[in-house]
């Protein structure tokens, strides 16, 4: 059986900021709540809402737990979407992948190898890439494994991230962004202040591990662990292209699985398990 849910009383409500309007002043009808919730402590109730962190205005009456009812609603609808990759709603970034960069940095040929195959996969899906090289008058371009062929932008830079207002503007250009596939050098760096850039704009990112390096593995590791706790998706190559598609019948999934039969190298990540 349903609990009953608790009466609102004038030591429970709540009311709402100044200036704000209610659904009732709108002419919305007043909700009614008690299922949302059912058989969750209102701790727990408090808990998930402050996580939210969003002010859900409803009418004057209404009591603090209602208010965290809606407020857990919210935020299970945001969750059906978390990491639900789509083609149409997906850029890649590949991250300053140079030449200079091969002797120094840990399994620097498997990742390219794995970038690279990536980039595939973003052509078949008809995905825009933006590329970025740092500095490199110093650090020469980009690897010639990684085929540029069809990207979107290639650029210099000097800043960390890949975060520039070229790029901003070029993401701004492509309707219903939502995720940034982010791969290169080097993890503890640039692809760490970038991944944290982008999520502070509201871009969900998705770092592909395998695609991803430093020279020191203790920094790469680190840095990995550090964003997957910021809420960052750490993820793999092939787990990324597979939700791509999301289906056998989708009509490039034979080319999709033609660029995964051979199992991506592991790069050193195994040596954490």
């Amino acid at each position: 059986m349903q609990p009953a849910v608790a009466k609102a009383t004038d030591h429970n409500r709540e009311t709402p900021p100044a200036g704000q309007s209610t659904p009732q002043q709108n002419g919305a009808p007043r909700q009614q709540g008690g299922h949302a919730l059912a058989g969750r402590s209102p701790s727990r109730q408090i808990l998930l809402a402050e996580e939210w962190g969003q002010y859900v205005d409803l009418p004057k009456g209404f009591a603090v737990r209602e208010r965290c009812k809606v407020r857990l609603v919210l935020l299970q609808i945001q969750l059906t979407t978390l990491g639900n990759l789509t083609p149409s709603s997906t850029v890649f970034f590949c991250c300053d992948m140079q030449e200079r960069f091969r002797p120094a940095i840990k399994y620097f040929g498997d990742i390219i190898s794995v970038g690279q195959r990536l980039l595939q996969g973003a052509r078949i899906l008809g995905i825009p890439v933006i590329v970025t090289e740092q500095y490199p008058k110093g650090l020469g371009s980009t690897v010639q494994e990684i085929v540029l062929t069809g990207v979107k932008l290639v650029l210099p830079k000097t800043k960390f991230s890949m975060v520039l207002p070229v790029v901003e503007s070029a993401l701004a250009e492509i309707p219903g962004v939502r995720s940034v596939v982010l791969f290169g050098v080097e993890t503890y760096v640039c692809i760490q202040q970038t991944a944290l850039e982008l999520v502070g704009r509201g871009v969900e990112v998705h770092i592909v591990a395998d695609a991803t390096s430093s020279r020191s593995m203790m920094d790469r590791m680190f840095a990995l662990e550090r964003l997957a706790r910021t809420g960052i998706i750490v993820t793999t190559s092939e787990a990324v292209l597979l939700q791509l598609v999301a289906d056998k019948d989708h009509p490039k999934f034979k080319e999709i699985q033609n660029l995964i039969k051979a199992s991506a190298p592991e790069s050193g990540l195994l040596s954490k398990v």
